[in-house]
């Protein structure tokens, strides 16, 4: 019997060595794959432009941007239209202030698609003047698949005020600041920038 204790704890000393290794080795293994990165809120990387090939956010703000997926009904470039995940309003044309923009963001448009990110919206965060879930019924927006916390959308509503809002047609510049240098998604503005004949649907896809 004290064979067989012995031969347990000896076996449990082994896994608890093997499974320490594993843990250390696995945390160097993130340090260097985010070696490059930026720090955002709660230790949430905020990548660079480009890290070996593949794309990454540039700055916190379009990082909110792509988590919140606003590129599914606005698109990358903000222009809005149908396709990907609904229709939605150009954020390139809109003539919302900031304060409108963060107000849309956290309490969604009643009667539309447009989501609340608050997850609070219409409770303890007080939506367009008081107007409560009641009043609004059936044109209550919908939740967000992805809640955003009020710094993150101060953020995410000051990307768009920089790069998006009031940029005019989207442009090669702006889908390699979006992408990163190396992306083929962008040959096609670079082409019509120098004269191709690409439509803006071919352009926007």
């Amino acid at each position: 019997m004290e064979l067989k204790v012995v031969r347990l704890t000896q076996w449990v000393n082994r896994a608890l060595r093997v499974g320490l290794i594993g843990l250390f080795v696995g945390g160097g293994l993130a340090l260097l794959a985010t070696g490059g990165s930026a720090w955002g809120e709660g230790g949430t990387p905020v990548p660079g432009q480009v890290i070996n090939g593949a794309h990454r956010a540039q700055d916190e703000g379009q990082r909110i941007y792509e988590k919140a997926n606003c590129v599914g009904c606005h698109k990358w470039h903000g222009d809005g239209g149908g396709g990907y995940g609904g229709a939605a309003l150009s954020l390139r044309g809109t003539q919302l202030s900031r304060d409108q923009i963060v107000e849309v963001v956290h309490c969604g448009r009643p009667g539309t698609g447009m989501p609340h990110f608050d997850r609070d919206a219409y409770k303890e965060y007080g939506c367009y003047s008081g107007i409560t879930a009641q009043d609004l019924g059936k044109d209550l927006p919908p939740d967000a698949a992805t809640f955003l916390r009020p710094k993150e959308i101060e953020k995410v509503v000051d990307y768009v005020l920089e790069h998006i809002k009031g940029k005019g047609p989207t442009s090669y510049q702006d889908c390699i600041d979006f992408f990163g240098d190396s992306s083929r998604a962008c040959e096609v503005y670079k082409n019509r920038s120098t004269g191709s004949q690409a439509t803006g649907r071919e352009a926007k896809q």
